[in-house]
């Protein structure tokens, strides 16, 4: 995603801001499907659109967002949906026709979420985009995390673990992420700024590419045993995400060369952490996704008191060359050093991550159990 230069977002102060202004809670529901927070008329309408890879859109980014909302004593409905753009579209169009004032919203393509964002500016309805931009669709803000950063932090990781046991000339397989989704097509421009040098000066070589419709690891799965069977010598993955990754090494560990071959991730999910302890992923990029929905959160409280959000930095939208104010947060690479750390934060619980055989490889690496 290209930043303009400028004073950089703090999100941090924002949702210090947020924090400092709340006057108390209401009832609240799960957070989930229908959730709520808040009582009193529903002003905030938040729709993330699930993506079938990460578990993270129905176990955790709806709790924050309630949480942050109660909090602000915000009334506000969370909604999560399928990948269907016909539900998605549903959903925006009830919340905006019942007179919410702010819509946050991840959207499944950017094709519905456009449609999506025309009718709420219609109403005069203020629109964050959550977690990825919707391309030319004119949201009036956006939070997130920048995704050519996270594709140069897996670049460069798999280039730090292919250092470590260097093939000569390795060949690296690419899966990105969903054709359909701006954030896939951003963290392959981020990659490719680390690979390309490498391919155009012979030190690599560019095998497979190819996208995963939907970010499905089924899907992704189905893909890698194509690849490996055209390019049996393939030396490295780099895999968009952490179930990409692990349909990758599933693949890899029925050619018993799990271990052998790096794979990159994000998301930091447990199944992601997990294969790093055993060392069949190389790496992943942990997003502070509590942060993520607490400053966007802030943003539409901000918005609903009469105030103008201080976001120091824009995106460009590559559609309609609209700059778009954006809160950029920073992700972590995380190697298996670093495992401790997403713990500690709070992301993972220990035990949650470290059962069974994961307990001693969590010990090992620090984990506080």
């Amino acid at each position: 995603m290209r930043k303009s230069k400028g004073p950089v977002a703090v999100a941090g102060a924002l949702v210090v801001t947020l924090l400092a202004g709340c006057t108390g809670s209401g009832d609240s529901g799960s957070g989930g499907d229908g959730g709520s927070a808040g009582s009193g008329e529903t002003r905030v309408g938040v729709i993330l659109a699930e993506v079938t890879s990460s578990p993270r859109w129905k176990q955790q980014d709806p709790g924050y967002f309630t949480e942050a909302f109660r909090a602000a004593g915000i009334a506000a409905q969370v909604r999560t949906t399928s990948g269907d753009g016909t539900d998605f579209q549903q959903i925006a169009d009830s919340m905006i026709n019942d007179g919410v004032k702010v819509l946050i919203i991840t959207s499944p393509d950017s094709s519905v979420g456009k449609s999506v964002i025309v009718n709420a500016h219609q109403k005069k309805v203020t629109v964050i985009d959550y977690d990825r931009l919707t391309v030319g669709g004119g949201a009036d803000y956006i939070v997130g995390f920048d995704p050519e950063e996270i594709g140069r932090m897996q670049g460069y990781g798999l280039v730090k673990c292919l250092g470590k046991k260097p093939p000569a000339n390795p060949m690296i397989a690419e899966l990105n992420g969903a054709p359909s989704d701006h954030n896939a097509d951003q963290l392959t421009v981020g990659h490719d700024f680390v690979l390309t040098p490498k391919y155009d000066d012979a030190e690599y070589t560019k095998g497979p590419s190819q996208y995963v419709p939907g970010w499905a690891p089924v899907q992704a799965r189905d893909i890698f045993v194509q690849m490996l069977d055209q390019q049996p010598r393939i030396n490295g993955v780099l895999a968009a995400d952490d179930g990409i990754a692990n349909a990758a090494i599933a693949v890899l560990r029925g050619k018993k060369r799990n271990g052998e071959v790096p794979v990159t991730g994000q998301n930091a999910t447990i199944e992601g952490l997990r294969n790093i302890l055993t060392g069949d992923q190389c790496m992943t990029v942990y997003k502070r996704i509590k942060l993520e929905a607490q400053t966007a959160a802030n943003i539409a409280v901000q918005v609903l008191r009469g105030q103008n959000p201080a976001v120091g930095t824009t995106t460009k939208d590559p559609e309609s060359d609209r700059q778009i104010p954006f809160v950029s947060l920073v992700p972590l690479p995380i190697t298996i050093d670093e495992v401790k750390d997403v713990v500690a934060d709070g992301f993972v619980a220990a035990a949650q991550l470290c059962t069974g055989t994961y307990a001693q490889l969590c010990r090992d690496k620090g984990v506080k159990l």
